[in-house]
C-alpha cells in the first residue's frame, strides 16, 4: 500500500506585516471549505501544517472532520527569502530559482529549503508507512520538495501555482511513484 503525502499550499490570505499570525482572507476561508470537501473523500491518516496562521487554517477543516490533531512541522514553513523586505520581489525570487545555492542576506537558498522540507518527508515516510498524509505547507517550499522528486517542478510550476492547490505525492517506501494533481484555485 503506498504513503500518500498531500501537499496543500494554503488559501489566499490578508497581506499582513506579520508573516506568522496572518490569516486567511473571506476567500481563502471559502477555498479551505473545498480543501476539506476534497480530502474528505480519502481516509486521512495524519494531518501536518507549518506553523504559519494561513497553513493550519487551511487543513484545519480536514483535521476537525478526521478527527485529528494538527502537528505543527517547522520545516513546512515558507523559506525565507530575505532578512529585511525586498524592494522588487519578482526579480529577487528569479535569482534563487535561477542558482539553487544562491541566497539573500538572511535568506535560506532553494538547496537549504529543499533540504529542510525534504528531510522531514522523509521522517513521514519512515514514521506512516502507508498512511495518507495532508501536509498545509507554502508554494515555495512545496515546489521545491515537488523537485527533490521530479525536476519538472520548478520556477515556471511555482509561479502557475494556485492558492489553495494540492498535489498528492505516493511512495513505495522512500521511493516515488508519481505526483497526482487534485484541485487548485487560482
Amino acid at each position: 500500500m503506498p504513503t500518500n503525502l498531500y501537499l496543500v499550499r494554503h488559501a489566499h490570505s490578508t497581506y499582513t506585516p506579520d508573516e506568522l499570525g496572518r490569516p486567511l482572507s473571506d476567500r481563502g476561508f471559502a477555498d479551505a471549505l473545498t480543501v476539506t470537501k476534497l480530502l474528505s473523500a480519502e481516509k486521512i491518516d495524519t494531518v501536518y501544517s507549518s506553523p504559519y496562521k494561513r497553513a493550519m487554517q487551511t487543513v484545519e477543516g480536514i483535521a476537525e472532520y478526521s478527527g485529528k490533531e494538527i502537528k505543527i512541522e517547522n520545516a513546512f514553513r515558507e523559506r525565507i527569502l530575505s532578512e529585511k523586505p525586498v524592494e522588487d520581489f519578482k526579480a529577487a525570487i528569479t535569482r534563487v530559482w535561477g542558482d539553487f545555492d544562491f541566497h539573500w542576506q538572511g535568506g535560506e537558498s532553494n538547496r537549504f529549503s529543499q533540504n529542510r522540507g525534504v528531510k522531514a518527508v522523509m521522517q513521514l515516510l519512515d514514521k506512516h508507512v502507508g498512511e495518507n498524509i495532508v501536509i498545509g505547507t507554502h508554494g515555495n517550499l512545496m515546489v521545491l520538495m515537488m523537485n527533490y522528486f521530479d525536476d519538472k517542478y520548478g520556477f515556471d510550476f511555482w509561479k502557475d501555482l494556485g492558492m489553495p492547490d494540492i498535489y498528492r505525492l505516493s511512495f513505495d517506501g522512500k521511493k516515488f511513484i508519481d505526483v497526482k494533481w487534485i484541485w487548485g484555485s487560482v
